[in-house]
């Protein structure tokens, strides 16, 4: 039987290739999506065409209140749909950015940030391990920001430094069960994440690729198939680790 994966946010950009790239590697998933249920059926329809069993389901990862019923879903799905009773890996992708400097960032924007980023990361991640297979993996996604540092994404930054604190304690958490957890923090990526400035900003991108060691921006393809290494048995002894995906950017 094969391995089931959920990916948080991947109906669309990085968590799309995400989930494709663990299709690629014989992984069934679900796929969850905020309101792009749309774009989230055809990704469920691309991973069908790689012979991989897939399902979308609705998830606002802003809203913990909603988590209980999120994993009593997963747990019918599991069922109905993959004639299983537990799934093998969670990657904890979905989010949002700001763009707000220091002085100019609210309490509001700050809470958001907060609910989505570290304490979705950390609450998910509860309702949803004792449906999770004893041998899995967690992967959580972080950003290159936590390391270096940009005008504009402080109250992002500090959730993702949380998030990279939060998997050593669920590494150290989980380790009795044999699951293991890590960070993967990528560098800019052309998406459309904080309105697309990467891939449309033709001087930011360029400014971008010449402080990156290969000398360009990444791909959203660049981070799936890491995601997908981390979730396999030839990542069985990483843990624990940031792994940051950048091509080497401000070193």
């Amino acid at each position: 039987m094969a391995k089931i994966a959920i990916v948080t946010g991947s109906s669309r950009g990085l968590g799309r290739d995400m989930a494709l790239a663990l299709a690629k590697n014989g992984i069934d998933v679900i796929v969850t999506y905020q309101s792009k249920q749309t774009e989230a059926d055809k990704v469920v329809a691309e991973i069908k065409t790689l012979n991989q069993k897939a399902v979308a389901l609705q998830l606002d990862v802003s809203k913990s209140s909603g988590f209980t019923d999120f994993a009593n879903k997963i747990q019918s799905v599991l069922q109905s749909e993959f004639g299983a009773s537990k799934f093998d890996y969670l990657v904890n992708n979905a989010g949002v950015g700001i763009h707000s400097g220091y002085m100019d960032t609210t309490e509001e924007q700050f809470d958001s940030m907060v609910n989505i980023h570290l304490k979705s990361a950390f609450f998910l991640s509860q309702k949803l391990l004792p449906l999770m297979n004893d041998g899995g993996a967690i992967v959580n996604i972080s950003t290159g920001l936590a390391r270096f540092t940009l005008p504009g994404y402080d109250a992002y930054a500090v959730m993702k430094g949380g998030v990279e604190t939060l998997t050593k304690y669920q590494a150290k958490s989980l380790g009795a069960r044999g699951i293991r957890v890590n960070v993967v923090a990528p560098g800019a990526i052309e998406t459309d994440f904080g309105g697309g400035a990467v891939r449309d900003n033709k001087d930011l991108n360029t400014m971008i690729a010449s402080q990156t060691a290969l000398g360009r921006v990444g791909k959203p393809d660049d981070i799936g198939s890491v995601v997908a290494f981390l979730c396999s048995d030839a990542a069985k002894w990483v843990n624990a680790q940031r792994i940051e995906v950048s091509g080497g950017m401000f070193l």
